[in-house]
C-alpha cells in the first residue's frame, strides 16, 4: 500500500515513520539504516562537540544514503544548564544548524525548550521544523511560534518526562482537537496496532524510540539491547520510572519493550509494522492500495 500523511507530504518519506532522538546512539549509521528502510532517520546534534565533528557526521550519512533524513537539537532548560556546562543552549546550536541546512536537510527537529529561534532560521532556509514536547500545552506553544508540526510524548515513555505528561491516547485525540499543524505520536508505540492506533488517533506519524533500540544496526550496548530484548513491563521497577518518575539513571526502556522479541534489522522492523497493519485494515474491510491521511 501507498501511505500519505502530512507527514509523508512535508518529509517526502515512504512511511509516515520518524527515528527517535537519541543520545549517544543517533548516529549516521543507525539514521541511515531507519532511512533506507522508509522512514524517516535522525541525526542526534548532541552527540557531537565541535563543528568538524558535527560535519564528519553529515558527510558519512550521505555516503549512506540517499534517502530523506533529519537532524534532532536537544535545547535544554535554563535549570539544566546551570547544573551543567556542557547542557546546550539554542543558541550554541547556531553553527551546528547551519551545517545541517547547508547540506540540504530538509527536516530539522528540536525537543525539549523553546526553540522558535532554531524555527526561524529553518524557515528562512525553506525547510521544516518539528518540535518535540512532553504536554499538550507545550505543542500548542510550538504551534503558535511556527512549528510545522509536533511530536508530543505519551506518559509510556521514557527519557523525556514531565510531571504533567498525559498517555499517548489523551495526547493524540485531545490534540487533535486543539491542534492544526500535523501531530507525530511517540510514546510505547512498538507494534502494528500501536501504529495504526495512534494514526487513527489523530497522529500523522509515529514516532519509534525504545522499540528500535535492539536492532542489528543500533549501536547500543548488548547490556542495553538484552534490557529491551528481556525486560518485564510489569515489573515493579518499570512503574516506579515510568509513571512515579521514580529511578531516573536505571536502563528502563518505554512500554513499547515488550512488543521487542528479537533483535531484527530496522529494515525488518519496519517492513514488519507496515505488513501486519496492512493485514489487520484488510481484516477490517479495507480493500484499496493507499492509505490516505489528511
Amino acid at each position: 500500500m501507498i501511505w500519505n500523511t502530512r507527514i509523508t507530504k512535508m518529509t517526502n518519506t515512504q512511511y509516515p515513520i520518524i527515528m527517535g532522538a537519541f543520545a549517544i546512539i543517533g548516529r549516521a549509521e543507525f539514521a541511515a539504516a531507519f532511512s533506507n528502510a522508509g522512514g524517516l532517520g535522525i541525526i542526534t546534534a548532541l552527540n557531537f562537540r565541535t563543528n568538524e565533528e558535527f560535519q564528519e557526521e553529515i558527510d558519512k550519512m550521505k555516503k549512506l544514503t540517499n534517502k530523506p533524513y533529519g537532524v534532532n537539537f536537544t535545547v535544554w532548560p535554563p535549570q539544566v544548564r546551570q547544573r551543567s556546562e556542557r547542557a546546550q543552549s539554542e543558541e550554541s546550536y547556531f553553527d551546528f544548524v547551519d551545517i545541517a541546512l547547508d547540506a540540504d536537510v530538509k527536516v530539522i527537529t528540536t525537543s525539549a525548550y523553546k526553540a522558535a529561534k532554531i524555527g526561524k532560521k529553518v524557515h528562512d532556509a525553506g525547510c521544516v521544523w518539528f518540535h518535540k514536547s512532553a504536554t499538550v500545552k507545550h505543542a500548542i506553544s510550538a504551534e503558535k511560534v511556527g512549528a510545522d508540526a509536533v511530536t508530543i510524548v505519551g506518559l509510556e515513555g521514557t527519557g523525556f518526562k514531565n510531571p504533567n505528561q498525559n498517555t499517548t491516547l489523551v495526547n493524540m485525540t485531545m490534540a487533535r482537537k486543539l491542534i492544526k499543524v500535523p501531530l507525530i505520536a511517540a510514546g510505547g508505540i512498538g507494534d502494528a496496532r500501536g501504529f495504526l492506533a495512534a494514526l487513527a488517533m489523530g497522529a500523522d506519524a509515529v514516532c519509534f524510540g525504545s522499540a528500535i533500540m535492539a536492532t542489528k544496526e543500533s549501536p547500543a550496548s548488548e547490556t542495553w539491547k538484552k534490557q529491551v530484548l528481556y525486560q518485564d513491563i510489569f515489573d515493579e521497577k518499570f512503574y516506579k520510572k515510568i509513571y512515579h518518575l521514580e529511578l531516573r539513571d536505571s536502563p528502563i526502556g518505554s512500554m513499547a519493550c515488550g512488543h521487542v522479541n528479537e533483535e531484527t534489522t530496522i529494515k525488518q522492523f519496519i517492513e514488519d509494522i507496515i505488513a501486519n497493519a496492512e493485514e489487520i485494515l484488510r481484516r477490517w474491510g479495507f480493500e484499496g492500495n493507499k492509505i490516505t491521511i489528511f
